[in-house]
């Protein structure tokens, strides 16, 4: 079925199944790196919600609502084509003569991490509001200063909480990579739209690409479910469905 990325390249340079590799490795690429700068600043930005300093919150809650709500395609546009000439002429130019293909990479990157960023740190404001008022009351009790009582009481439990949730974003971070696309990223979908343009393949080329997209968010699935269960809080785990619907069924007898 999909004999034609075994077919050799016109030049002869390869095959097309080096182009799909290719750039599934950009994809993976794109979405680890823009991930670890979305998390980072999303746990600095959700904490900085739930800041009792009223200037720290409005800043963090107006960095939310900007990134958040401007579509990610809108995002890269502008660090790719706006950002250059919005500075000096020479910072612009110099942009500009970034050899492919980061000329391309670094836009995308920032566009995907910093739009990550602020669905992350919505994600974290939520599990530092699910705690306990006590959790905060005691770190106050101990004489801790805010970023002690973040990083030492608050965060770690917040973080295991919004574990499932995290999830989703994830597999987002992956799924939105192939906008890059769009400003020249040989990722992914774009090497799987160059197949069928070269061989006119179009279930061949995309169903391998959508393959490989499965692949990957069905790992990263096995992953993070995995840190949820290494990370999960004892005494929070959730009752088996079983014994819960036996429970029941023996209630309604016993009535």
């Amino acid at each position: 079925m999909f004999s034609v990325l075994l077919e050799e390249l016109p030049d002869g340079g390869g095959r097309y199944l080096d182009w799909l590799l290719s750039g599934l490795g950009w994809t993976v690429f794109l979405a680890l790196a823009s991930w670890a700068i979305a998390f980072a600043l999303g746990v600095a930005v959700g904490c900085g919600r739930t800041a009792r300093s009223r200037p720290i919150a409005l800043l963090a809650r107006l960095y939310v609502e900007v990134f958040r709500n401007v579509p990610v395609i809108v995002q890269m546009f502008v660090w790719y084509f706006v950002v250059p000439e919005l500075l000096p002429r020479a910072w612009g130019q110099a942009i500009k003569e970034i050899p492919p293909p980061w000329g391309s990479v670094i836009p995308a990157l920032l566009g995907l991490a910093l739009y990550t960023a602020a669905r992350v740190a919505e994600q974290v404001k939520a599990g530092l509001e699910a705690l306990p008022r006590g959790q905060r009351m005691a770190a106050d009790a101990l004489g801790m200063r805010g970023l002690q009582a973040y990083r030492l009481v608050l965060l770690p439990q917040a973080l295991r909480i919004i574990v499932p949730t995290l999830t989703s974003e994830v597999m987002g971070v992956f799924k939105n990579s192939s906008v890059a696309l769009t400003i020249g990223v040989l990722e992914l979908t774009a090497q799987a739209r160059q197949i069928n343009e070269f061989t006119f393949q179009t279930f061949q080329a995309f169903g391998a690409a959508t393959l490989a997209y499965l692949g990957l968010a069905l790992m990263v699935y096995a992953l993070m479910r995995l840190i949820e269960r290494r990370l999960r809080i004892p005494g929070n785990e959730p009752a088996p469905a079983v014994r819960s619907r036996g429970r029941a069924g023996k209630s309604l007898k016993e009535v």
